[in-house]
């Protein structure tokens, strides 16, 4: 019995460190542009940007986001369209539902979650990864003992 419910707290736990400063409730449905500084969870929905360079967004399950995101932290369990970019780093949780862009540095994705779009993978200064096209080598990548891609 107890059990079930220490299962449940403990996948609710995240990265985000702080109290909830900003709440929009299960049942709300807003528009517009939305700024905070610390830690905002969103239940219901929102559509627009969102904007909070160091702070931490989580996205509760049921909860729709339609719009930009561009924040420290982003947590989601809810479903959301559109663009993340986090400066430290994106949970996707299940039973979450991510479709559009990613930009963040580290990426956690649980299983259970469905992401439909593009991950680019930032270093700590905010500078993208080179990325590499599928069966390409870098010039600089060194292969030992493995299989580079499908050979010509």
């Amino acid at each position: 019995m107890f059990r079930k419910e220490k299962d449940r707290n403990e996948k609710n736990k995240t990265a985000v460190a702080g109290d909830i400063t900003g709440f929009i409730g299960k049942g709300v449905a807003m528009e517009g542009r939305l700024s905070f500084e610390e830690t905002m969870r969103v239940d219901g929905s929102f559509k627009g940007d969102i904007s909070a360079p160091s702070g931490a967004l989580v996205v509760g399950e049921g909860a729709h986001i339609e719009g930009d995101i561009r924040v420290g932290t982003a947590v989601i369990s809810g479903t959301v369209k559109g663009k993340i970019e986090a400066a430290q780093r994106v949970e996707l949780k299940s039973p979450g539902n991510m479709t559009g862009e990613i930009r963040t540095p580290t990426l956690i994705i649980e299983e259970g979650v469905v992401f439909d779009g593009t991950c680019t993978m930032l270093r700590k200064d905010g500078t993208a990864r080179e990325t590499v096209e599928y069966g390409e080598v870098p010039q600089e990548a060194t292969i030992v003992g493995g299989w580079a891609g499908p050979s010509s």
